[in-house]
């Protein structure tokens, strides 16, 4: 059997032998990554109302793989940020947020590798949902780097900023186990397919990619693969 047969056989749910309740880990994962002695970018905050129509935008998203010199704002980028991860209300102590988390363990993180945005120097950051900062985890330009882990594609080194989605696996693993897996992948989709359309909503263009050498993504991010591990990305720029 392969191993995504098998992957999707033994996470099935059975009738009368789904697990319940939380599990011990050897490592508990925090609800929130922070990098305490970072660089700190402080973003513009984001617009909570107005814009274009839903419709509209849905109608208008397509994949785009060729992008402009222009800049993009840093008004834009903390926008996309917020769309994809950002904090819309505190219930009972729970941080919702703009795309929905099984058991609101929310383990997705967020990172962006900066090449063309207004007052964000160039650099791998990682963006900290309850400050709504960038912490800088690399200066200077990677784009090449994160290009040629993609499998190569030129979109990537050109793009004005390239969002990078990660797993926090344990988040999830805590209350579903191995089902946990399952909904990693979900929880990241929703946040990319947010980001997306709020590219089309700023007038920006972008293409999401899967297409990537794992350990390299995780090796640039300074992550171990194991316990955090990249999933998805998606170059973004000017139309």
């Amino acid at each position: 059997m392969s191993i995504g047969k098998k992957f999707q056989q033994e996470t099935k749910y059975i009738r009368d032998e789904i697990p319940s309740g939380f599990y011990e880990q050897d490592a508990p994962a925090l609800p929130f990554k922070s990098y305490p002695d970072a660089k700190k970018i402080t973003l513009p905050p984001p617009l909570h109302s107005g814009g274009p129509e839903i419709w509209d935008v849905m109608m208008k998203r397509r994949s785009a793989r060729v992008y402009g010199a222009d800049v993009v704002s840093s008004e834009d980028l903390s926008q996309l940020l917020w769309a994809g991860q950002g904090i819309t209300a505190d219930h009972h102590g729970f941080l919702l947020r703009t795309a929905p988390s099984a058991g609101a363990l929310y383990p997705i993180e967020t990172y962006v590798g900066v090449a063309n945005v207004k007052n964000v120097p160039e650099g791998l950051y990682h963006y900290d949902v309850r400050t709504a900062e960038l912490s800088q985890l690399v200066s200077g330009d990677v784009s090449k780097e994160l290009a040629e882990a993609a499998l190569g594609q030129r979109m990537v080194q050109s793009a004005a900023v390239v969002f990078l989605w990660t797993a926090v696996f344990a988040r999830s693993g805590v209350k579903y186990k191995d089902r946990g897996y399952r909904y990693v992948y979900l929880d990241c989709a929703h946040a990319a397919h947010s980001v997306l359309l709020a590219v089309t909503a700023l007038g920006l263009s972008a293409c999401p990619i899967a297409a990537l050498y794992d350990e390299e993504i995780n090796a640039l991010l300074g992550i171990d693969g194991d316990t955090e591990s990249i999933l998805y990305m998606a170059s973004i720029g000017t139309e």
